[in-house]
C-alpha cells in the first residue's frame, strides 16, 4: 500500500501526540514520587522536559562530544536537577518503582557520551548532579568532602584558598566533573608523585540501588574498592568524595619545548620513551603531538611538544634534566616558576596572565564533534615505526596524541589496590583523538576509519594479551552490552580496562545490584548464581 504526502503528516502528528503524552505521564509520575519520597521541597524548576524551551541549552550545557547531541541520537524523557543529596536518593528510589532507566551525570566528559545519551535503552531520564558541587577543605586534617557537581578546577581552587602548600592530584582538564572523574581513576600531572586521584581517596557517599545515603563503613570495603577506579555508574550514583590532600611545594616550574620534524623530533621522541618513567618522580612531561602549518605555504608537519611539571624551582629542574634528558635542550628561558594553582592553568591550555579565578566558572575549552582511543606502552616504539606513525597522522585533518609518562608511584602500587590496573611495567599512555566540525554521516565515517586505522597500526607495538585501554577513554569499539549484559560478551573491553580486577568487579556488582538497575553500554555486568 501506498502513503500519499496528505496521509503521511497526520500520522506524524498521532505519533507525535503520543510520545508527548507518554514523555508527560513519564514525568508526571516521577514528579509525584519524589514529592512523596523526598526529605526537603523539590523546585519546579528542578524539572526540564523536552517540551521546555531551555531543554537543549541544559542538555547541551557540559556535553562535551557533539556526536552525540545530534538530532537521531536519542534524548532524555526529562531531566532532573537535585538540589539536594535526599533529591538524588529520592531520583533513584522512584526511578527503580517506575522501572524508568536512569542516567547520570556530573560533568558531562564521558567520550562517548553515556552519561547523557542511550543508544541500547529507551526511554530514560537524566540525573544532572551540576547543582551538587559544594567543596569543604580541611587543611588540619588534610581532606576536603567535594560534591559530584563540582568541577576538578573548582576544586584545585578551593585548596589554594586555604593554602599555597596544598594540592590533589587529579585531572589536567580543569572542566571535568570530579564525581565521574575519579570513578575512572583520574590521572594527572602529579601522577608520578602521587597516583591516581582515586589512590587518594579516604572517604565516599553513593546512593545505592536501594536508595541508600551509604559513606565508606556503611558500603563496607569491598564496594568501596569497586566505586574508585571501577568506571562510573555501574554501582550507583556518587555524590560525593573525602580526598586526601598532597603536599606541594610554594614553588614549581613549567615549560612546553616543541619539537618539529624538522628539528629532530622523531629521535628525541625515542630518546624520550626511554627515560619518562625513570625520571625524578618530582618531574612530569608529558607530549602533546599535533599536527602543524610550517612557514611554507600548504606544507603540514608534525610537531611534539614537552609539556611538564616539575614540583621545585628552575634551577634544580635543570640539574635534574641535565642529568636525566639533555637531548630535548631544556634552557632556563624556557622555564617559568610559578604557583601550583597557576601551573594547573598553565597546563589545562589557559592563556598567561589568566587569573586563577577562572577555574570556579568550570567552562570547557573545548566542544567539538571527536572520537579517541588509548593504550599503554611497554617498549619504546621504533624510530621507523614513529615515522610510519607521522606519515599517518599528516593524512588526517585535525588528529591529536598525548602521550602521559608512567613510573615513579604508580609503578609502587598494586595493580589491585583499586580497580585500575596499569602501573608497573608500563612506559606511558597514549591517548589518540581526532576531531572535526562538521557532523555528516561521510565527515564522521571518514574521521572514524582514521582512527580505527591508527589503533590497528598501533597494535604491533603494545601488549595485546590483553590489549589495554582506559576506562575514562571510554570506546565503544572495544565491546559494548545490549539490554542483557553478557559476562562473556564483557569480558573482552572489560579484560582491557581492568585486567584481572575485572572478575572481583563482576563479583561485587552482582551482589550489591544483581537486579542490574545501573546499566548502560559499559556497565559492570551481573553474573547470576
Amino acid at each position: 500500500m501506498a502513503f500519499s504526502s496528505t496521509m503521511i503528516l497526520p500520522l506524524l502528528l498521532v505519533l507525535l501526540s503520543a510520545f508527548w503524552a507518554t514523555s508527560e505521564s513519564v514525568q508526571e509520575n516521577f514528579m509525584q514520587c519524589l514529592d512523596a519520597n523526598s526529605e526537603h521541597p523539590i523546585p519546579i524548576s528542578a524539572f526540564c522536559s523536552q517540551t521546555n524551551s531551555s531543554f537543549t541549552s541544559v542538555l547541551n550545557s557540559t556535553a562535551q562530544n557533539l556526536r552525540y547531541l545530534m538530532p537521531l541520537v536519542p534524548k532524555p524523557e526529562f531531566i532532573f536537577i537535585p538540589v539536594y543529596e535526599s533529591h538524588a536518593k529520592s531520583a533513584v528510589i522512584c526511578a527503580k518503582r517506575l522501572a524508568i532507566h536512569l542516567r547520570f551525570r556530573s560533568g558531562g566528559h564521558d567520550y562517548e557520551g553515556l552519561s547523557y545519551a542511550s543508544e541500547i535503552e529507551t526511554p530514560f531520564i537524566l540525573i544532572d548532579l551540576i547543582q551538587l558541587r559544594s567543596i569543604n577543605v580541611d587543611i588540619d586534617d588534610n581532606s576536603a568532602w567535594v560534591q559530584a557537581g563540582a568541577t576538578v578546577g573548582e576544586v584545585y581552587y578551593r585548596i589554594s584558598e586555604k593554602s599555597k602548600t596544598h594540592g590533589f592530584p587529579a585531572g589536567l582538564c580543569s572542566s571535568l566533573g570530579i564525581g565521574g572523574h575519579i570513578t575512572g581513576g583520574a590521572y594527572g600531572s602529579m601522577m608520578r608523585k602521587y597516583g591516581l586521584g582515586a589512590d587518594n581517596v579516604l572517604d565516599a557517599r553513593i546512593v545505592d540501588v536501594n536508595g541508600e545515603i551509604l559513606d565508606r563503613a556503611a558500603m563496607g570495603e569491598d564496594l568501596f574498592w569497586a566505586i574508585r577506579g571501577g568506571g562510573g555508574a555501574s554501582f550507583g550514583v556518587i555524590l560525593a568524595w573525602k580526598i586526601k590532600l598532597v603536599a606541594v611545594p610554594e614553588t614549581v616550574t613549567v615549560f612546553t619545548v616543541p619539537k618539529t620534524l624538522e628539528q629532530g623530533a622523531t629521535k628525541i621522541l625515542y630518546r624520550w620513551q626511554q627515560v619518562a618513567d625513570k625520571l625524578d618522580d618530582d618531574l612530569f612531561i608529558r607530549v602533546v603531538i599535533q599536527v602543524t602549518k610550517t612557514s611554507q605555504k600548504g606544507k603540514r608537519t608534525v610537531t611534539t611538544a614537552y609539556n611538564a611539571l616539575y614540583l621545585g624551582d628552575a634551577e634544580r629542574l635543570l640539574q635534574v634534566m641535565d642529568q636525566s634528558f639533555p637531548e630535548l635542550g631544556l634552557a632556563r628561558k624556557d622555564c617559568i616558576e610559578t604557583s601550583w594553582i597557576k601551573s594547573v592553568l598553565y597546563i589545562a591550555g589557559f592563556p598567561s596572565e589568566t587569573p586563577p579565578e577562572v577555574l570556579l566558572e568550570g567552562k570547557s575549552l573545548f566542544k567539538n564533534y571527536f572520537k579517541a582511543k588509548s593504550d599503554f606502552v611497554q617498549q619504546p616504539i621504533p624510530e621507523t615505526a614513529l615515522e610510519r606513525l607521522w606519515e599517518m597522522l599528516l593524512e588526517e585533518e585535525s588528529p591529536l596524541m598525548i602521550w602521559n609518562p608512567y613510573g615513579g608511584m604508580m609503578a609502587n602500587i598494586s595493580d589491585s589496590a583499586i580497580p585500575f590496573p596499569h602501573r608497573k611495567g608500563n612506559l606511558f599512555k597514549i591517548q589518540y583523538v581526532t576531531s572535526w566540525y562538521e557532523g555528516s554521516k561521510d565527515a564522521t565515517r571518514k574521521h572514524m576509519d582514521w582512527i580505527k586505522g591508527l589503533y590497528d597500526y598501533m597494535s604491533a607495538y603494545v601488549p595485546t594479551s590483553p590489549r589495554g585501554a582506559y576506562v575514562n577513554y571510554r570506546d565503544l569499539d572495544l565491546g559494548m552490552n545490549h539490554n542483557n549484559a553478557s559476562y562473556t560478551e564483557a569480558s573482552v573491553w572489560g579484560a582491557m580496562y581492568f585486567k584481572g580486577n575485572f572478575r572481583r568487579l563482576v563479583k561485587i556488582k552482582s551482589k550489591v545490584d544483581p537486579g542490574n538497575f545501573f546499566r548502560h553500554e559499559q556497565s559492570i555486568p551481573v553474573v547470576l548464581e
